[in-house]
């Protein structure tokens, strides 16, 4: 790339003191800018949440927040390109539905393109750019890809990316991973980060070893699910009566403030 053409926001002066840049408040001095560098093409917002200065799982202020820059690009005659992540949950299920905040990201844009590595039926990983959404053209198929690493400069390597054939298919078809669950849960993922969290020498409060999947997407059912395929002991009492989760085998140690063993239960 022609790096001389390239022109990053850092933040926006006030004074001697450099601040976040805010869409609400700064989309005119952006502007200015634009014009005296000229003849702008694209403008990359990533993450495209950073736009929005308010609750971006909110609709209103998702679309509030994304107007300005809207009415920018389309004032300059430029492309803008957003770019956010999918939630590790709800493997399966629409992509543009997985989208992290407000389903208003994908509803403002005129296109919206889902990378993604998954599994083909031989159980080899593939990357694939796929249409989740388009008002102006198809809707479905994409292409195949993956990363190779080059020299890019004598001494310098990087990656870039090699595009192979091209795939037909809805974004959902193509991306969901056939060594997924019949419930859609990537099981793999999700197996992964409760591993992580539990042992099967010390008992670990239900809520402390589920966090990190919630907060990844997962669904309390695919949680469940993911606990059950690694076989989880669960057992209730301790000092708070909550529940508390150990991976099966090694000793059956004592729950938190108590002394003695007692009998496992299973968790409605």
């Amino acid at each position: 790339a022609d790096r001389s053409r390239v022109f990053f926001v850092d933040g926006t002066h006030t004074g001697n003191a450099v601040r976040p840049f805010d869409p609400s408040t700064d989309m005119r001095t952006l502007k200015e800018t634009i014009e005296q560098i000229g003849s702008v093409r694209l403008i990359v917002i990533d993450p495209v949440s950073t736009a929005v200065s308010g609750d971006s799982h909110k609709n209103t202020e998702v679309r509030r927040g994304l107007q300005p820059l809207v009415d920018l690009a389309t004032t300059i005659n430029a492309a803008l390109l957003g770019i956010t992540h999918l939630s590790k949950g709800g493997q399966g299920s629409d992509p543009a539905q997985r989208v992290i905040g407000s389903i208003a990201f994908t509803a403002v844009a005129r296109v919206v393109l889902v990378a993604a590595r998954v599994k083909s039926s031989d159980g080899a990983d593939k990357r694939i750019l796929a249409r989740s959404k388009s008002n102006i053209g198809p809707d479905n198929g994409g292409f195949e890809y993956h990363l190779a690493q080059v020299e890019a400069l004598p001494g310098i390597d990087a990656s870039r990316i090699e595009w192979g054939q091209a795939v037909e298919g809805s974004a959902r078809d193509l991306l969901t991973d056939p060594a997924a669950g019949d419930d859609g849960t990537d099981h793999a993922a999700a197996v992964s980060l409760l591993e992580a969290e539990l042992t099967a020498d010390c008992w670990t409060a239900a809520k402390h070893a589920t966090k990190s999947l919630k907060e990844a997407g997962f669904s309390q059912k695919q949680v469940w699910s993911a606990s059950k395929k690694i076989k989880v002991v669960r057992k209730k009492g301790g000092m708070d009566g909550g529940w508390y989760w150990r991976l099966s085998g090694g000793s059956d140690p004592a729950l938190p403030g108590e002394d003695s063993k007692s009998p496992e239960g299973s968790e409605d």
